[in-house]
This record gives C-alpha cells, structure tokens and sequence, in this order.
C-alpha cells in the first residue's frame, strides 16, 4: 500500500487487534474508525503500536456515550482532536468527511421535523439538572443535531464516514443520502450495523457498510470483514 492509502474501520467494540495488524501489514496514509470504539484505555494507547506508522482519525458512534470511561479513553486521549464529527479534512489528499453519532427522537428522528437545532438550544430546554459535566448529557454527545448536519450539508467532500446508514440499509436514512448528495459524496462508508457490504451502485456515490472490526480500503475493497472473534482475512 502507499502513503497515500486511507483505510475505514467498522466498530471496533474495544477490540483493536485486526486493525493493529492490517495497518503494520499494510501501513496506510490514515485509518478512519467509524464509531463505537469502546476503547478500554486511552485511544492513544491501545493504538500506539500504529500511531508511528499512519495517521488515525476518529467519529464517535452511539456506544461511546454508554459510560463514562467509554467516553473519556476517547474524547479525553490525546487523539481527541482527530474527531471527524461535523467536519471535511483533507486526508491523504481526500477531502474527507465525518457524521457521528446517531438520531435520536429527543433531538431528531428524520424525516420528523427536528425537535431542536443545536446543542445549545437542547441545553436551554433540558434543565441544568440533565447537565453533565456542566453541558450537554453525555447520551446526547453521541446525538446527531441538525446544526452539525447543517454545516456538513453545504460543504464539499469525497468521502462521508457516517455512524448512521444511509437509506440503501433497511433501517437507514434518507437524511443521509440527501447530505451526500449536497456535497458531492463519491464514495460513503458507515458503521453502526456490523454488516459488511457493498451495496449496488445506483448513481455517482458507492455505498458501504462496515462489520464489527472490519477494514477496508477508500475503494471498497475488504481486508478483514469477519467479527473480532474470527481470523483475519488474508
């Protein structure tokens, strides 16, 4: 593989050993996670065997809200600001861009109207009872908010790495198609599912769902598709 080779990873679930070890077989550019990570430690020490050999970005899928130290081994490593969520970077010389989290009804459940916009108005509405750690709730910190969609929707990007699928998936959405199509999304990657999939190519975008630990390649191509417990596909 090249330098400028990026790999997508489904939900790790905590279990980084097939990702350890594609990226030393295969020492890619960058490795982008979509979601669930449930690191055990710091983010940045269960990967430090890799981190001198490719760049690791990051979204957050719903799961990493689930405790504390769910969230902190990620949001709190020192990797914390390789957090895609809401944002296009040019990675390897892809423009590529992150949508963590899930929708959720409290917030937004497309194609309702959404219940509120942003962050900061869920806060006004909540009660600082509901705070956690003077802000948001933690659960909600893994939400999908249209105020991050929004600010994706009128940017430019070839990739999308979603937690959430997109309507090709039977329990995706429409809402992710449509933020593909506003930026000109070529090819879209998704977690959440642990399914790993290509879809049939139906217009300008290439679909693809991701397995628990699976990898692959910004072309679709499968390094490893089975669960954590199974072999690594050679």
């Amino acid at each position: 593989m090249s330098e400028d080779q990026v790999f997508i990873c489904g939900d790790p679930h905590g279990e980084f050993g097939p990702l350890i070890e594609i990226v030393h077989r295969h020492r890619p550019g960058a490795v982008v996670l979509a979601g669930d990570i449930q690191a055990r430690r710091p983010l940045d020490e269960e990967l430090a065997s890799i981190l001198p050999l490719t760049q690791v970005w990051w979204i957050p899928g719903n799961h990493d809200t689930d405790s504390d130290a769910d969230y902190d081994n990620l949001f709190g490593s020192s990797l914390s600001d390789r957090n895609l969520d809401g944002r296009v970077v040019t990675i390897a010389g892809l423009r590529i861009a992150g949508l963590g989290g899930i929708f959720r009804g409290q917030v937004w459940m497309p194609p309702e109207a959404a219940r509120v916009e942003s962050e900061s108005d869920y806060l006004a509405k909540c009660g600082k009872g509901n705070y956690w750690r003077g802000g948001l709730p933690r659960r909600h910190r893994s939400t999908i908010f249209p105020q991050t969609y929004n600010a994706l929707s009128s940017q430019h990007a070839d990739v999308l790495v979603s937690h959430e699928a997109p309507a090709c998936h039977p329990h995706g959405f429409e809402a992710i198609d449509t933020l593909i199509e506003a930026m000109g999304v070529k090819r879209a990657f998704h977690g959440h599912h642990h399914e790993s999939m290509t879809y049939p190519n139906t217009g300008p975008c290439r679909f693809f769902g991701l397995g628990a630990c699976a990898v692959a390649t910004i072309d679709g191509d499968f390094l490893h598709s089975a669960g954590p417990d199974q072999p690594i596909a050679r």
